[in-house]
């Protein structure tokens, strides 16, 4: 039987009315599943309009109430991981030990709002002029919007949600609705840790649902992980509505392998971060630059182990890569090998014909890897966000690291050496966000924040971290002069006996 996802507004599960629904698919198997009501314009004004009422008391809270419902919240979580991780797998495809990652990815954020007292301390100049002291203090926005990915239903809303919500703002999430299920325990988990009604909502919905959310005038501020061309869309849009945005978009991640580098751990490095989560990450290596007369070698090696790969449904324990998506998505993909022969590129291993048995109808790609492609192919220019890696020869480092800073995406890059100087220059030299020095995939420690520079993320601030405080409060300077008591004609009677 169909199972149905409503919204979840103002702390309860509200059926969806605008009479439109979206499928979600199990991509193991093809078959829908679920179906995902669809908000309408009216439906997000009565999500920002519990948000905006929960805002009048949330946001003159105590620290240590929001703190006290966030360590509740983390216990939670933590006991329901595994559950968490089958909705996952359900309704994307990873394999559960990915999905359990992504859990333990989330978590990190919500500990790091669970010490949100730290973060918000202020700061306090005294007497900068006779008598004059200057305090600087932080303030939540108002109701805020999330806006997620498909690719980490968990772990996406909750590198926003925790910091916003214990900055003292309501939260508005719109998750994707191919795998909307996780959102909703997510909220309900937040509700049984005791938060407030209204201060975490879940709307489901497309693009009438986004563009509603960019133009309401409650919504104070939106974060957004996805494609950069919808990176762009949301930054402009909610920007000429007057609200603050950190819109981060789509990557080609390369990792530069010098001849001095340890090749069996680039070649682990490279199909790991290449292929994990079926490539279904805006941080994983889809571009690999070898660097002067290792590059047969490398591709070798990253072919035994890329062959050696189980792709099967996210179920099996013996799986280590699942579906893709959809199968619109997986078509897509296929379409880039089907072309890079054309293209110029030389084709190493070809996953488009994979199947697997008894999931006939499932989302399936197998890996594949392309060599000496050209930087004018499609699959080296296009973010192709699936099991499809490309490897570029270089003959010295300046030119590999051309290569890389040519790309009009800069999230995250890796170098491979044994030499500290070449890496130290490499990390300089870069025009990326995010640099891993033998890290395939340096995605930040939850105290660190994460993103890109170029194509890769448009507004000011990276997500969660100390800019993710910092995005989702204000600051406020407060200068103040009060007279000494001494100072009045006849002194001020403070009430204390008289004895003289």
């Amino acid at each position: 039987m169909t199972k149905t996802v409503h919204h979840w507004i103002g702390g309860r599960t509200v059926e969806g009315t605008s009479g439109n629904w979206g499928p979600v698919t199990d991509p193991a198997t093809g078959a829908v599943t679920t179906r995902v009501a669809l908000a309408s314009a009216a439906e997000v004004d009565a999500a920002v309009a519990a948000a905006r009422e929960a805002y009048a008391s949330w946001g003159t809270s105590s620290l240590a109430q929001r703190t006290s419902v966030l360590f509740r919240y983390r216990a939670l979580l933590d006991a329901r991981r595994d559950d968490l991780a089958a909705l996952i797998t359900a309704e994307h495809g990873k394999v559960h030990s990915d999905a359990l990652g992504e859990v333990a990815r989330g978590l990190e954020i919500v500990e790091l709002a669970c010490g949100i007292t730290t973060e918000l301390k202020g700061e306090l100049s005294t007497q900068v002029s006779n008598r004059v002291d200057v305090a600087a203090i932080r303030q939540p926005l108002g109701v805020v919007a999330g806006i997620t990915p498909f690719n980490f239903p968990a772990m996406v809303p909750m590198w926003m949600f925790p910091l916003a919500v214990a900055c003292g703002n309501t939260f508005v999430l719109k998750p994707s609705e191919k795998d909307p299920s996780a959102a909703n325990l997510l909220a309900e988990l937040a509700a049984e840790a005791g938060l407030p009604a209204g201060v975490l909502n879940v709307l489901h919905g497309d693009k009438v649902a986004v563009d509603a959310l960019l133009e309401h005038p409650d919504v104070a501020a939106v974060s957004f992980v996805g494609s950069t061309p919808i990176a762009r869309h949301i930054h402009a849009t909610a920007s000429a509505n007057g609200k603050r945005v950190q819109a981060l978009g789509g990557a080609k991640n390369h990792m530069l392998v010098l001849p001095d580098a340890d090749l069996d751990a680039a070649a682990d490095a490279a199909v790991s971060a290449a292929y994990g989560s079926a490539g279904e990450r805006c941080m994983a290596i889809s571009a690999v630059v070898a660097v002067g007369a290792i590059g047969d070698d490398l591709v070798q090696r990253i072919r035994e182990r890329a062959e050696k790969i189980t792709v099967g449904p996210g179920t099996d324990p013996a799986s280590e890569m699942g579906p893709l998506i959809t199968r619109a998505h997986r078509d897509k993909v296929a379409s880039y090998v089907t072309g890079a022969a054309a293209q110029g590129a030389e084709v190493v291993l070809d996953g488009t014909g994979h199947t697997v048995e008894g999931y006939e109808d499932g989302h399936w790609i197998g890996l594949s890897l392309l060599d000496r492609v050209p930087t004018d192919a499609d699959a080296y220019r296009d973010e192709i966000f699936g099991p499809v890696l490309c490897v570029l020869r270089a003959e010295t480092y300046e030119e590999g690291l051309a290569i890389v800073n040519a790309s009009p995406f800069g999230n995250g890059t890796a170098v491979f050496t044994r030499d500290g100087g070449a890496a130290r220059r490499f990390q300089m030299e870069v025009q990326a966000g995010m640099v891993g020095v033998n890290v395939p995939i340096p995605v930040p420690v939850g105290y660190h924040s994460f993103g890109g520079w170029k194509d890769s993320l448009f507004g000011d601030h990276h997500i969660y971290g100390r800019d993710g405080v910092h995005f989702y409060t204000r600051g406020k300077v407060v200068t103040t002069r009060w007279p000494d008591p001494a100072d009045a004609p006849a002194g001020v009677d403070l009430g204390f006996p008289r004895n003289h």
